[in-house]
This record gives C-alpha cells, sequence and structure tokens, in this order.
C-alpha cells in the first residue's frame, strides 16, 4: 500500500468537491441526477484505490463516522431552516407531514417483513434495515423538482424533508430501545425522551437565539454551528433524541416572529435575526454540499457494482420498490385527489439511506445482508424519478423559489429596517442641532 500523501488527499478532495458541482451543472442539462455522477465517480475513485493502493486503510471509516454526525446534523437543520409555518401554507404542511409520516411506518413494516424472509431471522434487525431503504431523500428531491408545478413543488420539498425527519427519528429511536423487549418501558422511554427534548429543546432555541443576535462580532456562523454539533453529541451521550433540538432550533430561527410573541416579542430584534439566520442558511446549504458530496463518492467507493446482478437482490429490491411506489400512490390519491404524475415516481433514495445504513452498529448487522439492494433501490429509484420528469415534459432544475421569494422578503425587510434606522437617526441628529442652536 502506498504511503499516505497529504498533498494527494488535499488534491483528491478538492477534485471531488469541483466534480461535485461540474455534476449539478450537467445533471441541470441533461436530466442525469447528480448522485448517479458521483457514485460513479465512488467507484472510480476505488478502481485507483485498488490500483495504487491510495485512499484505503481504517481512517476511512474514521472520516465517515465523523462526516455522519455532521451529515445529520446539518441535513436536518438545512430541512428546519426551509420549514416556513404560516397559514396559507398549513394545508400543504399537514398533508405532506401525513403522507411523509404513513408511507414511513408502513413502509418500514412491509419492508422488514420482505427483508425478514429473505436475509433475517430476528424481525427487529429487519425493521433497522427497513427504516432507512423508506426514507425519501430531499438531498436528492429538493435539487430535482424546480420544473413542477408551484403545488407539487412546494408539496414534495415539504414531504421529502419531514421524510428525513422523522425517518432519522425512528432510527435511533429503535436503536436506543434495542435491548428492551418490555412495550410498556419501551413506550415510557420513547414519551419521556421526547417530552424531556423539545422541553430543554424549546429552552436552548430561545436562548441561542436571543444571545446570537446580541452578538457584535461578524465571526459567529461557525461558532452556532459548532454549538449545535455540541448539543447534538452531549444529547447522544444522554441517550436523548438529540435531531429534536436542532430541528426545534431551525423552526425558531427561521420562524422567529411566530415564536416570539406576547412579552417574547420585545426581546427580539428583527434585523439582528434576519441577518443571522440569510448568513446562516447559506453556510448550512454550502456545508450540507460538501457532506452530500463526499458521502456519495464514498458509497461508491464501498459497492461492488457486479452485487446488482445478482438473482436474489434483483428479487427483493424490485419487491422493496414495489411497495414504495404501490404504497405512494393510494397515500397521494387518498391525500392529494388529482393528478398525481409525476409525484408518484419522486420517491429517491440517497443521502440518509446511506448515512443511516453505515450508522448500525456491529451487534445488529447481518452478514447474510447484501449491499446490493441497497445501491439497486437508489439507483432504480433516481433513474424512475428521472424519467417521470422528462416523460412529463419537466427538467431537472433546482428548487431554487422554494426560499428565494422568502429570502426576497427578507431582504427588503431588513432594508425597510436600516432606511428606517437611518431616517431615525438623521431626525435625532437634526433635533440635536437645532437645540444647540
Amino acid at each position: 500500500m502506498t504511503e499516505f500523501n497529504a498533498y494527494v488527499a488535499v488534491i483528491a478532495t478538492s477534485l471531488i468537491i469541483i466534480f461535485s458541482y461540474l455534476f449539478n451543472v450537467i445533471a441541470k442539462r441533461t436530466n442525469i441526477p447528480s448522485v448517479l455522477m458521483l457514485i460513479v465517480l465512488g467507484l472510480g475513485l476505488k478502481w485507483a484505490s485498488e490500483q495504487f493502493g491510495i485512499f484505503t486503510g481504517d481512517y476511512l471509516i474514521t472520516i465517515l463516522e465523523v462526516l455522519g454526525i455532521i451529515g445529520l446534523t446539518m441535513i436536518v437543520l438545512e430541512a428546519a431552516l426551509d420549514l416556513e409555518l404560516t397559514r396559507e401554507k398549513w394545508p400543504i404542511i399537514w398533508k405532506s407531514f401525513f403522507v411523509a409520516m404513513l408511507a414511513l411506518g408502513i413502509g418500514t413494516i412491509a419492508s422488514a417483513y420482505v427483508l425478514q424472509h429473505f436475509f433475517f431471522d430476528d424481525f427487529f434487525k429487519a425493521t433497522v434495515y427497513a427504516v432507512p431503504l423508506s426514507i425519501m431523500s430531499s438531498a436528492i428531491v429538493i435539487p430535482s423538482v424546480g420544473g413542477l408545478d408551484e403545488h407539487k413543488k412546494e408539496f414534495m420539498v415539504y414531504e421529502a424533508t419531514f421524510s428525513d425527519i422523522l425517518g432519522i427519528m425512528l432510527f435511533y429511536f429503535l436503536l436506543g430501545n434495542a435491548e428492551t423487549s418490555d412495550t410498556t418501558v419501551i413506550f415510557w422511554d420513547v414519551f419521556s425522551n421526547i417530552i424531556i427534548t423539545i422541553t430543554l429543546s424549546v429552552i436552548i432555541s430561545y436562548g441561542l437565539v436571543f444571545i446570537f443576535q446580541k452578538m457584535e462580532t461578524r465571526v459567529k456562523l461557525f461558532l452556532l454551528i459548532s454549538v449545535l454539533l455540541l448539543l447534538y453529541s452531549i444529547g447522544k451521550l444522554f441517550h436523548l433524541s438529540s435531531l429534536i433540538i436542532i430541528l426545534i432550533f431551525g423552526l425558531i430561527l427561521n420562524n422567529s416572529k411566530l415564536f416570539f410573541f406576547g412579552p417574547l416579542k420585545g426581546l427580539l430584534s428583527s434585523r439582528s435575526v434576519n441577518s443571522v439566520l440569510h448568513n446562516f442558511r447559506l453556510v448550512t446549504m454550502e456545508s450540507a454540499f460538501v457532506v452530500r458530496t463526499f458521502f456519495f463518492v464514498i458509497f461508491g467507493m464501498t459497492i461492488t457494482l457486479s452485487s446488482i446482478f445478482n438473482l436474489m437482490v434483483t428479487l427483493v429490491s424490485l419487491i422493496l420498490l414495489a411497495i414504495v411506489y404501490g404504497l405512494r400512490f393510494l397515500l397521494l390519491k387518498l391525500f392529494l385527489k388529482r393528478e398525481i404524475m409525476p409525484m408518484l415516481f419522486i420517491a429517491p433514495r440517497g443521502l440518509i439511506t446511506i448515512l443511516l445504513f453505515f450508522a448500525i452498529p456491529d451487534n445488529l448487522q447481518n452478514l447474510d445482508f447484501n449491499a446490493g439492494v441497497l445501491l439497486f433501490i437508489i439507483l432504480i429509484s433516481s433513474i424512475a424519478m428521472t424519467l417521470a420528469l422528462v416523460l412529463s415534459g419537466k427538467e431537472i432544475e433546482p428548487y431554487e423559489d422554494f426560499a428565494s421569494s422568502y429570502w426576497e422578503e427578507v431582504d427588503k425587510e431588513i432594508e425597510q429596517i436600516e432606511e428606517s434606522e437611518r431616517n431615525q437617526s438623521e431626525t435625532e441628529t437634526k433635533n440635536k442641532k437645532r437645540e444647540v442652536m
């Protein structure tokens, strides 16, 4: 094996990020999802590592674990910062929430029975493996649905966001109760865990928003991210549902006027909060982009392409995909009662699925499970989404308008506040001059 070279690692890291950006450009022009190109890049790097003996070793797993923690945090935070809670959006919010929740819950149970039949003796372990396969990837959906009608666009973004958040929480609830067999104990543990975490999350979130809007220094965004990662990690050590902390903080920061009401309204500086929010969202998006890039590439480096040509893998994957699309058809018809194409086939699996598979602890892993199922489902669900968009006359396009209109309003509000403050300052200056004269 070639000795590790720091400069080679820096060159490779830089090239991966550059290629990821180019893949996004290519995806917009060709309708080929960038995730597929990143996986292919990972396969190429795997071949290079085998030929030259580089990018191998245990350090890759260590990096993956750290990226996993940061990735989960950034994804939930980015999702929360995209959730605008308004009365006008309430019908889309509750419908997308229930579609995401029912698809996750029913899909997990159905998929677990299939996995148990083919690979597992233990239904609980099969369920742990089924959860990641039942989560829609917002990392793929949001950069792809910009060409849809406005209502469908918003619905897809909210649904994918809720699917990510609920799926991650369900996965870690299962891991946290892996050793418990008493249903009553599990229910009480989950209930008390959620209540304690929500209470702490609300208190911490209000405190962080208040403190960071008062900070004068410009260098505070990565400080805020570090504080959130610290809180997440400490919460995990105490077996709390730490992602709720991240979720509630993001919701309160993005909807500060809704949460700072009554006596609390006086504690809020709209200009400061909007400024922090605007810049913080950019940092979060950039960080999430980097995490997504490396996870899809590393996933490509860890897979064996020949595994998808296994007959058992193909059979199991097709059954699981049939569950996904069959259940999705029923839920969309039930809640939307309108034209559901191409939304029916926009249910890709991706980053969260990979992240959670890598997070399955050793005591719950099953060597009989063929990772080709994971690759097959990710590839086919992404291709199905692409074909559905193309055949419906749409293109893969980032949903920039989802946040842009909101941020235009924020920018206008900041400008209005600044103009008001300038006018007030000028008035005070004129009054002082008059008093002197």
